[in-house]
């Protein structure tokens, strides 16, 4: 597993894919909170928080994520690695986790820089240090999760066709659906305890609860439980075809 992880982790960074997705998250990102001007904008909020980098980075790594995972299989299967991949001594769990954590990495170098948003406005806040802490670290934590299961996704709609462009919209069409599908789901029922059941069943009510700054294991557990579903979905997807 850790073979793969290196390779893939090395690959990303000897193209352009590892330099693009990192730039154009803080690039981006950057610039709507800090620069053009709007309701993301810090500035002109007039309030000490970073709400807007956790409104923004579920969309942005809603079609960064399967960009970075596209290729992760349906490459292999194209230019025919894939056969030689699978007769080497590693397992399909080693493989699928090597080329998840390699993706997830990414993910996260790209998004530990913006702890230093926090850190401005904790000094441009009045007074110094008003700023709701325990609301950024949940949000925090809430993406570094959001972030595994979009890679995970990633990864499985990457099995499914050796075009990575099919593989890049099947990944976005799903991730859009566990994150905001259920939400519009959940709108035409009238009843609440509906509306509250089916809303659960996605990513974004799990995310807005740990956004509170309580770090629940129910959520924990459902992105770990999702995550998961994906991958061993893909290994015996897998496993299965090797037979």
């Amino acid at each position: 597993m850790i073979s793969i992880f290196k390779k893939e982790l090395g690959s990303f960074f000897s193209s352009a894919t590892g330099y693009l997705v990192i730039g154009i998250f803080l690039a981006l990102t950057g610039l709507f909170l800090w620069v053009i001007p709007g309701e993301f904008n810090i500035l002109e909020s007039g309030y000490a928080n970073v709400d807007g980098l956790f409104y923004l980075a579920p969309w942005l790594f809603l079609f960064l994520c399967p960009a970075i995972t596209m290729r992760s299989f349906a490459e292999e299967k194209k230019s025919g690695t894939w056969e030689i991949l699978i007769t080497k001594p590693l397992s399909i769990t080693e493989l699928v986790l090597g080329k998840f954590l390699a993706g997830w990495i990414l993910v996260l170098i790209a998004l530990f820089p913006t702890v230093l948003y926090y850190f401005s406005v904790y000094f441009l806040a009045e007074p110094v240090g008003n700023i709701d802490a325990g609301a950024f670290w949940g949000s925090f934590i809430g993406l570094i999760f959001l972030s595994g299961v979009y890679i995970a996704i990633g990864i499985f709609s990457s099995s499914l066709s050796n075009n990575q462009i099919i593989s890049f919209v099947v990944s976005v069409l799903l991730c859009f659906i566990f994150f905001y599908g259920f939400d519009l789901l959940g709108s035409f029922f009238s009843s609440g305890a509906v509306i509250d059941f089916v809303q659960n069943l996605g990513i974004n009510a799990h995310y807005k609860s740990m956004s509170r700054g309580v770090l629940d294991m129910r959520d924990v557990g459902y992105f770990l439980f999702l995550g998961g579903l994906f991958l061993g979905i893909m290994v015996w997807k897998n496993s299965k075809s090797d037979k």
